[in-house]
């Protein structure tokens, strides 16, 4: 059973705006910092940012900087990315994740513990 589960993905042109959510089966999930990563075709997984588990830090990749926004809403076991000015390299699934004992944001993959399935995002030009 996924403990974390994305939603928002899809076809979108590029330009468009786009938000993804990603829910916690259990609010102990949420509790630590979180991250959205993304893979895109025959490439590594890469970090897209990461909030804090009060949610007033963040990081940022530096391509998606000033076009994405991560928050998260803790009472509802969410976490969001707001995703605006698509590009065509903006292309991936998207992933959620959490650190499970991080307070503080990171990029780095292997601080991450959980993680969610997977959401298509397909930018067209």
């Amino acid at each position: 059973q996924e403990q974390l589960v994305e939603s928002g993905g899809g076809l979108v042109q590029a330009g468009a705006s786009l938000n993804l959510s990603c829910v916690a089966d259990e609010s102990i999930l949420v509790l630590h910092a979180m991250g959205w990563f993304r893979q895109s075709p025959g490439k590594e997984r890469e970090f897209v940012a990461s909030i804090s588990s009060t949610g007033d830090m963040a990081e940022y990749e530096d391509s998606v900087k000033g076009r994405f926004t991560i928050s998260r809403d803790r009472s509802r076991s969410m976490m969001f990315l707001r995703m605006n000015s698509f590009e065509p390299e903006d292309t991936a699934v998207y992933y959620c994740a959490t650190t499970g004992r991080r307070l503080l944001a990171s990029p780095r993959q292997k601080d991450y513990d959980n993680w969610g399935q997977g959401s298509q995002v397909t930018v067209t030009s």
